[in-house]
């Protein structure tokens, strides 16, 4: 072969490797989930050996601000002034609208599916909440799990696996999408010195964030008003929460706020804000309101919602986590939270990392250890 025609072929080759390489990326087609592995993998392994790095460094119990169970009782009432702004906990406030026995062609193929009925509760700016109660047809073991998905698009359709697992084993399950996210709006509001935008993301919330009024509420109001309806309609024995991602930071605030939640469950849900740093990785506006975490930290937020007669909190993190929380950065606070909660005498407090799932998900094994762990 010719000197040239070879420099020309190498080239070629360049090219085409360099343009799949884009491909893989843009696309995330193969080998993109081999690398991305790859590369978590090699993160973790290096957070797992290098004890050096700056946060193993923090006193966690510096941070806590609990000691005594009167100091829980505090934090939970300036939490609620803080949502609420003084208007108190709405334990009396009902839906809008309740409507029995819908139907929704997605949930065709579920198994033990007796009904479903949607829940709406609407709220300032035309920002509105829509749950699904999804009762099961046979064995209703009388226990509510309440689920609440992350920030996915789809909303709680994206948890249908979840939703289906615990409905086969005779639970009422409750399905929330977080605010703007599902079928739940995105209305288009209308602000003094800012003008007419629409509501299509978290990070626009912090624009309606005012001394009189805190968007912390569309995360909290939804799960209290359709709790309120549940105590008044059905007589479940216990309540329960399972939250995804960021449906996981939102069961450990709000299970730190309504002692009717009994077992909180947070998957790959949060970690206090100097492990979140570590990546410039802060999340949405709602994981990091400085305010907010001025009054209880996240860390105050896992003693809370673990406290309680038949109460506790169980947080699963997945090793290999392409999106967040992976790694070993929790072996900073777990025993910490641990102590104090055996020093307060109730409740409990546990963490599992998952070392299979390789994704940003609820695996199997997970499920079946939060089930365990109910009925225990």
């Amino acid at each position: 072969m010719k000197k040239s025609s070879l420099v020309l072929t190498i080239l070629i080759i360049s090219i085409s490797i360099f343009i799949y390489g884009v491909f893989v990326g843009t696309y995330k087609i193969f080998p993109y989930d081999v690398l991305d592995y790859v590369k978590v993998i090699t993160l973790n392994e290096k957070n797992e050996l290098n004890k050096n790095d700056v946060y193993y460094e923090t006193d966690v119990s510096r941070l806590i601000h609990i000691n005594t169970v009167d100091d829980i009782g505090k934090l939970k009432n300036n939490l609620i002034d803080f949502i609420w702004k003084y208007d108190g906990f709405p334990d009396s406030k009902l839906p809008n609208n309740v409507q029995k026995n819908i139907v929704n062609p997605l949930y065709d193929d579920f198994i033990n599916l007796k009904q479903i009925d949607q829940i709406d509760v609407n709220m300032e700016y035309g920002i509105n909440s829509i749950a699904y109660l999804f009762i099961p047809e046979l064995n209703n073991n009388n226990h509510l799990i309440i689920y609440h998905e992350g920030h996915s698009g789809n909303g709680f359709d994206s948890g249908k696996k979840t939703i289906q697992f615990f409905l086969e084993k005779g639970y009422t399950v409750m399905a929330f999408s977080m605010p703007l996210t599902g079928m739940n709006s995105q209305p288009i509001v209308d602000l003094p010195n800012l003008g007419k935008f629409k509501m299509k993301a978290h990070t626009f919330l912090r624009f309606l964030d005012t001394p009189n009024f805190s968007p912390i509420k569309f995360f909290m109001e939804p799960i209290t008003v359709s709790l309120n309806y549940l105590d008044k309609n059905y007589n479940f024995s216990s309540y329960n929460m399972v939250g995804f991602s960021g449906g996981g930071w939102t069961a450990t605030l709000y299970s730190a706020i309504d002692d009717r939640i009994a077992q909180t469950y947070s998957v790959a849900g949060s970690v206090p804000i100097y492990l979140r740093t570590i990546n410039l990785n802060l999340g949405d506006y709602e994981q990091w309101h400085p305010e907010l975490y001025q009054i209880a930290n996240y860390l105050d937020l896992y003693i809370m919602s673990s406290y309680g007669d038949d109460r506790g909190q169980l947080q699963i993190f997945n090793k290999y986590d392409p999106c967040c929380f992976s790694g070993f950065g929790f072996q900073t606070y777990e025993f910490e939270i641990k102590n104090l909660i055996l020093k307060l005498e109730k409740g409990k407090f546990n963490i599992f990392l998952d070392e299979i799932n390789k994704k940003h998900s609820i695996s199997n094994s997970s499920l079946e250890l939060i089930l365990n762990d109910m009925r225990s």
